[in-house]
């Protein structure tokens, strides 16, 4: 979560920020940063604290990460069709150990929120991943456009916030859902807005409806798709 004004970036083919928040001991912060990805560029949507409400491109960014994974679920799903209700979304947390316990509990919240999909953690075939490094911009959520994307949580701004609401405030970035800086601490996507002391890291009801609907209504539009490709 960034707490100066956003701008879009391709550098080191970083991506798409979006807002997050949390806490990791201290020593995590003298790891060493990530390596460059892909030279490919990607879409990136910055986060922002406190009195920063987001903008037209970060919206557009976060849709676009959403829109990558969902295609890659589409995709998945066509190739081994299910009758199963809920979509299961598989990520590979092992580039971020020193946040396993958040993105665990993270995703359990998301799980325990939400019908219409489901995380699952894997090794393989993962649909998004989650890093750990130094960032100046701090955490946020990255995509190429192409069914591959991550969630990098930055370990200072994780010394800062509450780390399980940054994880799942990032997570929910992958599950569709906008930044929304403005909004109280009982809302995820409101991000930094609330301040540190806010340590929510549950989705309200609208957000938990908004994520049904478009897992529900986006996944129907990404198989016919896929179908028709």
């Amino acid at each position: 979560m960034r707490l100066s004004t956003p701008m879009l970036s391709a550098a080191l083919g970083l991506g798409l920020t979006a807002a997050a928040l949390g806490t990791v001991p201290a020593a995590a912060a003298q790891a060493p940063e990530p390596a460059s990805t892909a030279s490919v560029a990607t879409t990136t949507a910055s986060v922002a604290g406190a009195g920063y409400n987001g903008s037209g491109e970060e919206a557009k960014a976060n849709e676009a990460f959403f829109e990558a994974v969902l295609k890659s679920v589409a995709e998945k799903r066509a190739a081994n069709p299910t009758s199963a209700a809920a979509v299961t979304v598989v990520y590979n947390a092992s580039a971020a150990p020193t946040f396993a316990t958040q993105i665990a509990r993270s995703t359990s919240i998301w799980n325990s929120s939400v019908s219409n999909v489901k995380l699952q953690a894997g090794t393989s075939g993962a649909s998004f991943t989650y890093r750990e490094g130094n960032d100046s911009r701090g955490s946020y959520a990255s995509t190429d456009g192409h069914g591959r994307g991550y969630i990098f949580l930055d370990y200072r701004q994780n010394q800062q916030y509450n780390s399980t609401r940054v994880t799942a405030h990032e997570t929910g970035h992958v599950l569709g859902l906008p930044d929304h800086y403005s909004g109280p601490c009982s809302e995820l996507m409101s991000g930094g807005g609330p301040g540190t002391s806010c340590t929510n890291a549950v989705p309200n009801s609208a957000e938990r409806a908004r994520v049904n609907q478009l897992w529900a209504n986006g996944l129907a539009k990404a198989l016919a798709k896929v179908n028709q490709d």
